[in-house]
């Protein structure tokens, strides 16, 4: 096909949109099932409808080609777990009695059985179950919910594409299952896996798919040539089916690179790549192997990761330069729109003239349909909408919101020494052992309580002007008397305020402090039925004032026992913020770090003696590709180091990460130079507490023995053997006991009994130890 009538046969696609509806339908329908509110039925039907409104939705926009199979009940690994039968043996029953109750075991566990692990989807903050495989794993077909949702969508009249995670993903993303040998590789698996793929291709074609989507995000990270051979195996082996729909390998996230000539010249009839994360790369890469000639190629020039609208004619100037090196060319967003908000028209408390600048999931569809309209038709059939994006494009660069010569003047004057402690830790600690006069394995939480009913109701009272500040307030305080007098009574030794005046741990801080942009709606799913409000950096940051001193003073005041000052760190700040993308991340980084050193200081100057600055983000946001993370780890631990170097030697500074994978970021975790770090360990069965052992860590560290994204509550006992676990691993002197996250999605009768068990299993393993 040649360039112009490549262009000409341009369409619009999506990969995957939003799961939850406009209100978070799907959410409130799966979490009153979970509470016996919503019978199976009525969940299913929300869920049709949800799913069929997306479709009506993107069709109507001018969508041509809408997804299917990208919808979840939780996630959709877990889809892809039951897809192929890799059901656990421990949740093999269930699955049998009830389907939709072993689906929801696998994810969130129940009080007999734990559930899968969870970790990041790569760089981002959606978390998906791991799945768990075995030399003994035997995979099977089942095919029926993809096949039943490809059925609804065509039924609607419209043209689908189901969307699967693609097998060499799928494997590359599991973990030795319980009893396997800790060296067992779930690639060697592939042989056994394909066939299945090859059943549920062929129960798509059978029931009317055209095209399938196989998900490889995996391959854009660094891979072994034995990695790289089996993802050319798959493909060439899953290209030479005769009964399958036309297969398209999307990838995202990154540049495809080393993978790209395997792919190219697999017998599949099309490749989606990322050409805004990895645009050059991508670029240079296909021209490297001589393009897709008599493939299709999805272009994915729009953003699907942040909400900054397109800049059109430079997209379609990248669109017209791929037109030669495809048989054709489709546009859509680099990845699945799951990772934006749905809508940015309902964002009532945006000024219009920033809100002009943002572009959430149904404005990138719009923006999709404009480039592939532009692309086939010609410019000047969008010559409105072009100069529209030029007006917005042009109102942003020239704002002031977006430049504060203050702030820039002090971060350029930030030096060497500002993100260094006064003291080596030795000295460090000795000063806080004085100072804090703690038990050997302190307990502490990491931060938050539940965000009961009332919290909530009190909060959107004063959205609506129900109750004044001071009725709110009130709540609050009694809320932190609670919370302080529970700790006490359970014998906690590092307490916590709750942070029942808290939203998010992040929008929180956002909301009081400049250059952040708040939203109403912009939800966005980080796991199951967990969805946050990312808010919006859009200009440069600084701290008008204190954000949480007053609330840590009052918790003090009720106790002797120290309470953590609480912050959420500069890196998690970025990493669950939709990010400016108009200047280097360090430098927006530098900027909220200096922020919160100022709070850091208030702090302590009101008598804090340990403060907490959370970067579960550390880890999610290393890049991809091995060479990019020196750069990254540099600007990331420098900005932690400027939050809390200015600090005396007698204050404990922690830090917290949780649901990552830390074995290759043990140095960074070092570099950061906190004094105590706690960690999610229990679904990992303290796999954190070796690497930091082998990696030979200084200082003090608290692996999680109490998972928190369960409703099963552990035993005294199983927390007891967690912390034994540990204590072969950190030596007791080090070793603090905590849970793996904050409480904030518990309800108080797990908190409570959860953290029993836990002083209890202290108290246990405490009186083991031998007399000092």
């Amino acid at each position: 096909m040649t360039p112009k009538s490549a262009a000409a046969a341009a369409r619009a696609t999506v990969y995957g949109y939003p799961r939850q509806g406009p209100n978070r339908e799907l959410k409130k329908a799966i979490e009153g099932y979970w509470k016996g509110r919503v019978t199976a039925d009525a969940l299913r039907a929300t869920a049709a409808e949800l799913r069929g409104a997306t479709w009506k939705q993107l069709a109507g926009a001018g969508i041509d080609e809408v997804p299917t199979g990208d919808f979840s009940y939780y996630d959709h690994v877990l889809d892809t777990t039951v897809m192929v039968g890799a059901i656990p043996d421990r949740h093999r029953d269930a699955v049998a009695a009830d389907p939709l109750d072993g689906y929801f075991a696998m994810a969130r566990g129940t009080q007999d059985v734990a559930p899968l692990e969870m970790t990041k989807w790569f760089d981002t903050n959606y978390h998906y179950l791991v799945p768990e495989l075995g030399p003994d794993t035997v995979f099977t077909a089942d095919s029926a919910k993809q096949v039943a949702e490809l059925t609804e969508a065509l039924a609607l009249g419209l043209a689908a594409r189901p969307v699967l995670v693609g097998p060499v993903t799928y494997l590359l993303l599991a973990k030795p299952a319980p009893g396997a040998p800790a060296d067992f590789e779930p690639l060697t698996l592939l042989d056994r896996l394909l066939p299945v793929y090859a059943e549920v291709l062929a129960d798509l074609r059978a029931a009317g798919a055209e095209w399938a989507q196989l998900d490889e995000p995996a391959l854009v990270q660094d891979r072994t040539p034995a990695e790289l051979n089996a993802a050319g195996r798959a493909y060439r082996d899953l290209g030479a089916l005769a009964d399958r729909p036309k297969l398209l390998v999307a990838s995202y996230f990154d540049r495809l690179g080393e993978a790209l000539p395997v792919l190219a010249k697999a017998p599949v009839e099309g490749l989606a790549l990322d050409f805004t994360e990895a645009a050059a790369a991508n670029l240079d890469a296909l021209a490297a192997v001589g393009g897709l000639p008599r493939k299709r190629l999805i272009a994915g020039v729009v953003s699907g990761r942040n909400i900054w609208v397109n800049d059109l004619e430079k997209s379609l100037a990248r669109l017209g330069t791929l037109l030669g090196l495809a048989d054709r060319v489709d546009v859509a967003a680099s990845c699945s729109l799951l990772h934006v908000p749905l809508d940015a028209t309902g964002e009532r408390d945006i000024a219009p003239q920033i809100l002009r600048w943002l572009a959430f999931a149904r404005q990138k569809t719009a923006e999709i349909v404009t480039l592939a309209k532009g692309l086939a038709r010609g410019t000047d059939t969008i010559t409105a909408e072009l100069a529209a994006n030029r007006a917005a494009l042009a109102s942003r660069a020239n704002s002031p919101i977006t430049r504060d010569p203050a702030v820039r003047a002090r971060t350029g004057a930030v030096t060497e020494a500002d993100a260094r402690r006064s003291q080596p830790y030795a000295e460090r600690a000795a000063a806080q052992r004085d100072r804090l006069r703690l038990p050997l394995l302190p307990t502490t939480t990491i931060g938050s309580f539940p965000q009961t009913g009332e919290l909530r109701t009190a909060r959107a009272d004063l959205r609506a002007g129900r109750i004044d500040t001071a009725g709110y307030e009130e709540r609050v305080k009694a809320e932190i008397q609670e919370v302080i007098s529970f700790q006490e009574k359970t014998g906690l030794d590092v307490l916590v305020h709750g942070e029942a005046e808290r939203n998010d741990m992040v929008q929180y801080f956002a909301e009081q402090l400049t250059g952040y942009l708040a939203t109403q709606h912009g939800w966005v799913q980080s796991y199951g039925t967990r969805y946050v409000r990312p808010p919006i950096l859009a200009g440069d940051i600084s701290r008008p004032e204190p954000m949480t001193v007053r609330w840590t003073a009052y918790a003090q005041s009720l106790t002797d026992r120290p309470v953590k000052g609480m912050l959420t760190g500069p890196v998690t700040m970025l990493a669950w913020s939709f990010v400016r993308d108009d200047q280097p991340l360090g430098d927006t980084a530098r900027q909220v770090a200096l922020a919160l050193r100022d709070e850091v200081g208030d702090l302590e100057a009101a008598g804090t003696s340990v403060i907490q600055v959370d970067e579960p983000a550390l880890r999610e946001t290393l890049p991809l590709r091995t060479e990019d993370r020196p750069g990254y780890l540099s600007w990331a631990t420098e900005a932690f180091r400027l939050t809390t170097g200015g600090v005396r030697p007698g204050t404990q500074i922690h830090t917290h990460m949780c649901y990552a994978e830390f074995g290759d970021i043990v140095q960074a975790i070092d570099d950061l130079d906190a004094d105590v770090i706690s960690l999610e360990a229990a679904r990992s069965h303290m796999q954190v507490a070796r690497e930091l052992a082998a990696h030979g860590y200084p200082r003090e560290a608290g692996p999680g023995v109490y998972d928190i994204h369960s409703p099963r509550v552990p035993s005294a006992l199983e927390a007891a053997e967690l912390l034994r676990t540990g204590l072969r691993a950190i030596p007791a002197e080090r070793l603090w006991v905590n849970p793996d996250c904050g409480l904030k999605t518990r309800g108080w009768p797990e908190t409570r009994s959860a953290l029993e068990n836990l002083v209890t299993a202290a108290r246990t393993v405490r009186g083991e130890l031998p007399a000092s």
